[in-house]
């Protein structure tokens, strides 16, 4: 067995902080003292960054429910899409930087406003701060289901060290070939990544499970984005699915491509998916008999609303500080 190897098969150390000293939380492993101020891939710094948080709308239905999903949108990325509508903090590094206390608040304050989750987008690099703030306020007595709402690209050690802390994975598969994966989002490596990243979601948490309000507990919700002229791999995508973890995994097919950032300048990634790339995946998912899910309409989600071209800031208040869980709806 190679040194690598014998890296690759040992379980990451759960006490947090330890990580940022060698971060190696994303299959990158850039290996930076993010600690002492050195950036990797990510430019993650040593203190949690975010853009966005609040109740959203835009998620699967057993996710957002009436009252909305608990959001937390973080800065940083570890990939680099070039359609990403999100760039302007995933890429571009826009937001503000939260100590774990403040972090702890914006939890504090999703749960008073009604939330039905705490919706963790993007949020790899800052787990050793989102463990040790969700630590806080569940020392407190308060608990909604954890969503981990990720791109797929997964270290399988940093998974591992998940169990017990993550209820709901909503991940990504969105090629099947190398070079798509590197043109798409500079990590060739994704599919085998992604792939290896889903099969541990699943052992964790198993099928996507809801309560008697229909809203997700626990589960895995896997989402497959027909990209332009990659129609053919998406559908690959759902083969796999359907033959490495069964036609009852729950699948969101998402038809809202809309090219932003650098997608404006290369083909085919300029350009909308067509009727027939749409067809062509929709058929897939009768044939392989998939039975739970959602199908994204032709067409949807097509503006200027779509979030990273509309959603501003939310600014650091005081109030955070002082979240409690008076006036919190009924369940």
């Amino acid at each position: 067995m190679t040194e690598k190897s014998k890296l690759e098969t040992q379980t990451l150390k759960t006490d947090w902080p330890e990580a940022l000293a060698h971060c190696e939380l994303c299959p990158r492993r850039c290996g930076v003292n993010r600690a002492a101020g050195e950036t990797g891939y990510c430019r993650s710094g040593p203190t949690a960054q975010i853009f966005r948080y609040g109740a959203h709308q835009g998620e699967e239905p057993p996710l957002t429910g009436a009252r909305g999903s608990g959001a937390v949108f973080f800065s940083r990325c570890t990939l680099r899409c070039r359609y990403c509508q999100n760039y302007p903090w995933s890429q571009q590094g826009e937001g503000e930087i939260y100590s774990v206390a403040e972090l702890a608040g914006i939890f504090r304050e999703l749960y008073a406003a009604g939330c039905h989750n705490w919706n963790l987008v993007s949020p790899t690099p800052w787990l050793p701060m989102i463990s040790a703030a969700l630590a806080q306020v569940r020392a407190a007595g308060l608990d909604l289901p954890v969503v981990y709402n990720t791109s797929g690209f997964e270290r399988l050690e940093t998974l591992r060290a998940l169990e017990n802390l993550v209820d709901v994975y909503l991940t990504d598969l969105r090629y099947t070939g190398e070079d798509a994966a590197h043109r798409g989002s500079d990590a060739a490596e994704y599919v085998k990544t992604a792939r290896a990243a889903l099969r541990e979601m699943w052992r964790q948490v198993g099928p996507l499970r809801v309560n008697a309000e229909g809203l997700a507990v626990r589960g895995v919700i896997t989402r497959v984005l027909i990209l332009p002229g990659l129609a053919a791999e998406a559908c690959a995508s759902l083969e796999w699915l359907a033959r490495e973890i069964g036609p009852a995994a729950t699948v969101s097919v998402m038809a809202q491509y809309t090219p932003a950032h650098r997608a404006r300048d290369s083909s085919p990634w300029n350009r909308a998916i067509t009727r027939a790339e749409y067809d062509a995946v929709a058929r897939t998912v009768e044939r392989l008999g998939f039975t739970e899910g959602w199908i994204q309409d032709f067409g949807a989600g097509r503006s200027s609303g779509l979030a990273g071209f509309k959603m501003a800031p939310v600014k650091k208040q005081a109030r955070l500080q002082r979240c409690s869980t008076a006036g919190r709806p009924a369940a």
